[in-house]
Formats: structure tokens, C-alpha cells, sequence
């Protein structure tokens, strides 16, 4: 990470995964010390995973795992009433988008940060305790697609959606910044 912020002077310009209506702090923070344009746009598409052989065969009959699956499409399903995650950045940006209630399970690195934002801050889901037991999963999910504490997340989780929705709008501030991108570019 270190090394990363030592290269941010000689880029020509950062791009961020995210849009500026989700992180508006940490995007104008970093727009005043850097000393090249700062891009809120989704540029990245990290499509897929390598599991280990015989993935499907350790767990056939009780679950099917791939490699890849369309998750924008399968959160913009009707019958998703919640996602139980690991709070990875994407998984959290394209579960708010879809305004889909999330079950945060974090494991490391970005994850904490990820969950304490999108549980505390945005008030989209629920975290799961360090000692997890197939009850407390079943409770917590039932909580958030059944209970009262639920139903103010997934209203949240609905305005989040409504923002995304903006943002990637023909004038939102994902297309905006795309645009600067672009223009950018193009005249260098």
C-alpha cells in the first residue's frame, strides 16, 4: 500500500472503484492532496475466481460451486432477499446497487473496513459474530429478510440503489467521470 501511494505523483490521473455519492469524504480528501485528477468511475471487471479441483465434488448435494456467475444479474433477482458476504468491495458496491440487504462475514484485509462502513455508515446489513454457528446465520438472515431491523436496512439498502441508479444515470457522476476520463485522455 505504501509503495501504491508513493506512485500516486507519477500517475497521469488515479481511478477509484466507486461513485462519489457512496464516498463523497474520501474522494474530496484525496481530490486536495493529489496532484493529478482523482476519477470515481467502474472500470474494473473481476469476473472470475480459480477454484481447486474436485471444488464440485467436495460439496455435491449440498451446494454447486462456479467459478463465475453473473452476480449483478443474481442480486437484481426478485427472490434475493438478502446476500450473506464476505464484504469484499465489489461484492458490497454491486449488492448496494442492486439494493440487496447484506449478512457481513469478514475475514481480512479491506473487508473490516468495508463491513464497519456498510453496517454502520450506510446501514445495509448486519454482521455476523466471530464465533459463527449455523443458528446465528439462520436468526441473522431471518432478522434482516423478516424483522424489524431489517426493514429499515432494506429501505436503506432501496436508497442506495436509487443513488447508484443516479450515478450511472446518462448526467450522473459515474458517467460524468467517465466522460472527464476519456476527455482527458484523448487530449494528451
Amino acid at each position: 500500500m505504501v509503495d501504491a501511494a508513493a506512485r500516486f505523483d507519477k500517475a497521469a490521473a488515479t481511478v477509484i472503484h466507486t461513485f462519489e455519492e457512496l464516498e463523497p469524504d474520501v474522494l474530496n480528501a484525496m481530490s486536495s492532496v493529489a496532484s493529478r485528477p482523482i476519477y470515481a468511475a467502474d472500470l474494473v471487471n473481476a469476473d472470475s475466481t480459480i477454484l481447486p479441483p474436485g471444488s464440485n465434488e467436495e460439496t455435491k448435494g449440498r451446494a454447486f460451486i462456479s467459478a463465475w456467475c453473473p452476480q449483478e444479474e443474481v442480486l437484481n433477482h426478485d427472490s434475493v432477499g438478502g446476500f450473506l458476504t464476505h464484504c469484499g468491495w465489489y461484492s458490497v458496491t454491486e449488492s448496494m446497487s442492486a439494493g440487496v440487504p447484506m449478512l457481513f462475514w469478514p475475514y481480512f484485509s479491506d473487508q473490516q473496513t468495508n463491513r464497519k462502513y456498510a453496517c454502520k455508515d450506510w446501514e445495509v446489513g448486519v454482521e455476523i459474530g466471530s464465533d459463527v454457528k449455523r443458528d446465528e446465520v439462520e436468526r441473522l438472515m431471518k432478522e434482516l429478510m423478516e424483522g424489524e431491523k431489517g426493514k429499515h436496512i432494506k429501505k436503506r439498502a432501496g436508497e442506495w440503489k436509487r443513488l447508484a441508479y443516479e450515478a450511472t444515470s446518462r448526467h450522473g457522476s459515474l458517467s460524468m467521470n467517465l466522460e472527464k476520463l476519456v476527455c482527458d485522455i484523448i487530449s494528451k
